[in-house]
C-alpha cells in the first residue's frame, strides 16, 4: 500500500487554550469543511471535547455528491498540544491525521499532518494523481481560509 502525506502549518492569532477548545470539539469540524461536501456528524450525544477512544461517524460527499460513511477514532490525545484521528471505515485504505498545537510568540502554530493511502492498488495511485490529492489540497486550503476567518473575529 503506497502512502502519501499532506502537511500544513497555520499560524493562529489565538491562545493555545482557545485553539484546543475549538479543535477538540468534534462539532466544529463541520464549520471548517467545504459546504459542497455536505458534511454531517451522525453520532449523537458527542462530548464537548474529544478523548482517547472516541468514535465518531460522519457522512460526507467528497465527489459527485455521492454520500460516503466515514467512521473515525480519536486514537491519541495530549491536551492541549495534540490529538490523532484515524479512519476505521471510509473512503481511504488508510487515514492518520495528526493535529499539533504549539504556542509561539503569543500565537499558535497549528500543524496538520495527514498520512493516507487510496484503495485499489495502481488504480488508486492513478486516482490520487488525477483527483484525490488535488481534492485534499482544496479541502485543506478551504479549511485554512475558514479557520483564519473564524479567528479574525476573536
Amino acid at each position: 500500500m503506497k502512502k502519501y502525506e499532506l502537511y500544513r502549518e497555520t499560524i493562529l492569532p489565538i491562545t493555545l487554550l482557545e485553539a484546543w477548545d475549538f479543535f477538540s470539539n468534534p462539532s466544529n469540524l463541520s464549520k471548517i469543511t467545504p459546504v459542497e461536501m455536505d458534511f454531517k456528524v451522525v453520532t449523537k450525544g458527542l462530548p464537548r471535547h474529544i478523548h482517547n477512544g472516541l468514535i465518531i461517524e460522519y457522512v460526507v460527499r467528497p465527489l459527485a455528491s455521492v454520500p460516503l460513511k466515514w467512521l473515525s477514532q480519536i486514537s491519541s490525545v495530549n491536551a492541549p498540544h495534540s490529538f490523532v484521528d484515524e479512519q476505521l471505515k471510509g473512503p481511504y485504505a488508510y487515514w492518520h491525521h495528526e493535529h499539533t498545537f504549539e504556542e509561539k510568540d503569543g500565537k499558535v502554530l497549528m500543524i496538520d499532518k495527514v498520512t493516507y493511502a487510496v484503495p485499489f492498488g495502481i488504480f488508486g495511485q492513478l486516482a490520487n494523481k488525477l483527483i484525490v490529492r488535488s481534492k485534499l489540497e482544496e479541502i485543506f486550503n478551504y479549511r485554512t481560509d475558514r479557520i483564519l476567518e473564524i479567528f479574525k473575529t476573536v
